[in-house]
This record gives structure tokens, C-alpha cells and sequence, in this order.
């Protein structure tokens, strides 16, 4: 994986003449992690260079989030932007609606975890259970030292029985459980989807996408986008399978810019 910035003359050659499919992740991607999910507001210049972008006759922009659809798209709050809730189980933008089909029974276990963790991580100072419907988040990044070992038998205990019955999955991100459904259906497929859409409708034009991104949910993309298109991972370098990183937040937006100057160069 090398630094994007070092790799300047590579990156322009390949975003020359190509149609831009730009995909993103939103949290820790467009916006830095903060303690709670509502006080994660993308900045005011960042929005406006996607609005710039989603413009451009050469880009079309996707934030693929784990936050629920309605949230993602009220905090970004850009009309021409597709996005995708629930790590893309839920799906909108300009003449499309979609929705994973999650069968009632496992709807109905994703209710049962959510009604537990509230009932029994209420105890547990600085424990939040996001209920997205489809899906939940258990934060705990305010949780302490002292009470970790208590919130973790308790989150244990909750979900144990469901991933041994291979009824939800479950990912570890940064401080945060992500519960979802056990469908075949992450954010490699959603990519991959966006991507045969947007040839489709093109026809036989160059279609680049780029997949940006900081988390493990992301890695899904990164590794269905190999040899495809370019992969950027956000963050310091490890084991991602992106082609190239990005230090942060601001390096993101710093990129976006190089991107819309390209585009209206």
C-alpha cells in the first residue's frame, strides 16, 4: 500500500479521460471519528467540493455508510449524491430505491439484540446502542476502563447464540460493534453493483471507480475493487487491501479538490 501524494504523476495519468464513479465512505472518511455519531457533521468546505463534483458531466458520487439511509442523507443533505444506509441494505438516489431483502425472521432477531443491549447495557455507563432498523451499532468509546469487561460479557452473551445459528454477523470497527443480518450482501457487492450500473448506462465509456474509505467494512470494497479500479484506505498503513492511503480526513478532501480540478481542467 503506498501514500497517495507520493504517487501524484501515477494518480493523474490514471484520472485523466475517465468518467469518475467516486464512492465513499462517510465516518472517519468524510468526517473525523468523534465521540458520538451526531456530533460527526461533515465541514462545510468538504460538502461543497462534493457538490462541485456531483456537478461534473464526468463523475457520479456514492456514500456507502453504515449509518441508516434517512441519517446519512439528512447529514449530507446533497440531492445528486446515491446513497447507501446499513452498509448498502438500504439504497436512494435520483430514480433509485432499493432494499436488501432481509427476511422477517431476521428482521425480527436484529429487534430481539436491539431490545436486549438496551435493557441490559443500561448499567453500563457510556455504552450506546444505535437501532438502524436493519442494523445496530454498539458504541463504546466512552465506556471505561473499569466497566469494559462487564460490557463485553454482557454483549457476548447477546449475540453468541445468534452467530453460532449464522443469523447475524457481527464486525469489529474503532470502538464499535456492527450487528447485521446474515444475508450475502456487504459493501463489496454494493460497489460492484454501482459499477456495472454505471457502465450500463454510459454504454462502452471508461468507467474509474474509486473507493474511499477507513474502516473494516470497507476491506469488502477495497478487495471486490482489485485490478478494477483505485482503492484508497484512511488511516495509518497496515493490512488494508486498498492500493493507497490517505494520512486523514483532510488529506480526503485535499484529494477530492485534485479530483475536481482534473475534472474541470
Amino acid at each position: 500500500m503506498e501514500y497517495l501524494f507520493s504517487q501524484l504523476s501515477k494518480i493523474k495519468e490514471l484520472l485523466s479521460n475517465k468518467f469518475i464513479l467516486l464512492l465513499l465512505d462517510y465516518d472517519g472518511t468524510l468526517t473525523p471519528i468523534v465521540k458520538t455519531p451526531s456530533k460527526a457533521i461533515i465541514h462545510k468546505d468538504t460538502k461543497g467540493l462534493l457538490q462541485k463534483l456531483s456537478r461534473s458531466p464526468y463523475c457520479k458520487i456514492g456514500i456507502i455508510s453504515g449509518r441508516k439511509l434517512e441519517d446519512i442523507k439528512n447529514i449530507v443533505g446533497i440531492d445528486s449524491i446515491i446513497y447507501a444506509g446499513n452498509h448498502g441494505l438500504e439504497i436512494q438516489g435520483s430514480k433509485i430505491k432499493f432494499e436488501s431483502q432481509v427476511s422477517p425472521r431476521l428482521k425480527s432477531i436484529i429487534r430481539n439484540v436491539a431490545t436486549d443491549m438496551q435493557k441490559q447495557l443500561l448499567g453500563i455507563k457510556g455504552a450506546l446502542v444505535e437501532d438502524k432498523g436493519l442494523t445496530l451499532s454498539i458504541h463504546y468509546r466512552l465506556v471505561s476502563k473499569k466497566d469494559m469487561l462487564a460490557f463485553e460479557k454482557i454483549v457476548s452473551k447477546i449475540i453468541n447464540p445468534y452467530i453460532v445459528g449464522d443469523e447475524i454477523k457481527v464486525n469489529s470497527g474503532k470502538k464499535v460493534y456492527e450487528i447485521k443480518p446474515s444475508v450475502k450482501w456487504d459493501k463489496g457487492k454494493v460497489v460492484l453493483w454501482f459499477l456495472a450500473r454505471q457502465q450500463f448506462i454510459l454504454g462502452e465509456k471508461n468507467v474509474l471507480p474509486i473507493y474511499i474509505g477507513d474502516d473494516i467494512t470497507d476491506e469488502d470494497a477495497f478487495k471486490a475493487l482489485k485490478r478494477k479500479g483505485l482503492t484508497v484506505f484512511v488511516g495509518k498503513p497496515g493490512n488494508s487491501k486498498a492500493d493507497y492511503y490517505l494520512k486523514n480526513t483532510e488529506e480526503v478532501s485535499k484529494f477530492l479538490r485534485l479530483i475536481l480540478n482534473l475534472q474541470y481542467s
